[in-house]
C-alpha cells in the first residue's frame, strides 16, 4: 500500500509539472522558457524515482535535463538575443488550435483509462514490468520497439541544431 507521503509528493510534483509546462509555452522570454522546461524535466525525474526506476530517473536528469537542455540553450543563444521579448503571435486559427488541444486531452484520457488493457497485451499477459523489459522495448526494432523513433528524433534534433547554426551565421 502506498504511504500518504508518497501520494502527497506525487500530487505536488504533478502540479509542478502542469504549472511549469504551461509557463514554458506561455512566457515571452525564451531563456525563462528553457528554465521552466528544466523544472519540468527534473520533476519528471522525481516521478521516475518515486516509481523505483532509478536508472530512468538518472537518464532523465543526465540526458534530458543535462544534455538536451544545454543544446536548446546553445541554439537559443545562437539564434536569439537572450534579453529580447518574443513577439506576440497573432493567429486567425485559434479555434483550430483549441480544438486540437481538446482532442489531444481526450486522446490522452482515453489512453490513460485503457492503459491497463494495453499493458497486458503488450507484455503478453504479464504485468510484471522490470528494467530489463523496459530496456528491451526501448532498444528493440520489433512491433512495439522504440529504437527507430529514438533515432529519428536524434536526427531531427541534429538537423535543428545545424539549421540554428546556419541561421546564426547569416546574421
Amino acid at each position: 500500500m502506498e504511504s500518504l507521503g508518497n501520494i502527497i509528493l506525487y500530487f505536488i510534483v504533478a502540479i509542478a509539472i502542469i504549472v511549469f509546462s504551461v509557463l514554458t509555452v506561455t512566457t515571452r522570454k525564451i531563456l525563462r522558457s528553457a528554465t521552466y522546461l528544466l523544472f519540468v524535466l527534473f520533476a519528471t525525474a522525481i516521478i521516475y524515482f518515486q516509481m523505483d526506476y532509478q536508472f530512468l530517473g538518472a537518464v532523465q536528469i543526465a540526458v534530458y535535463a543535462g544534455g538536451i537542455l544545454v543544446l536548446f540553450v546553445f541554439a537559443i543563444m545562437l539564434t536569439h538575443k537572450p534579453g529580447q521579448d518574443a513577439d506576440v503571435l497573432a493567429s486567425h486559427r485559434r479555434w483550430l488550435g483549441l480544438s486540437a488541444a481538446v482532442a489531444g486531452v481526450a486522446l490522452c484520457g482515453y489512453g490513460l483509462f485503457s492503459y491497463g488493457n494495453f499493458a497486458k497485451r503488450l507484455l503478453n499477459g504479464s504485468v510484471d514490468v522490470n528494467m530489463e523489459k523496459i530496456g528491451q522495448f526501448l532498444l528493440s526494432t520489433d512491433k512495439y520497439g522504440y529504437l527507430l523513433p529514438f533515432e529519428a528524433i536524434s536526427v531531427l534534433l541534429l538537423a535543428c541544431i545545424i539549421g540554428g547554426v546556419v541561421i546564426a551565421r547569416r546574421r
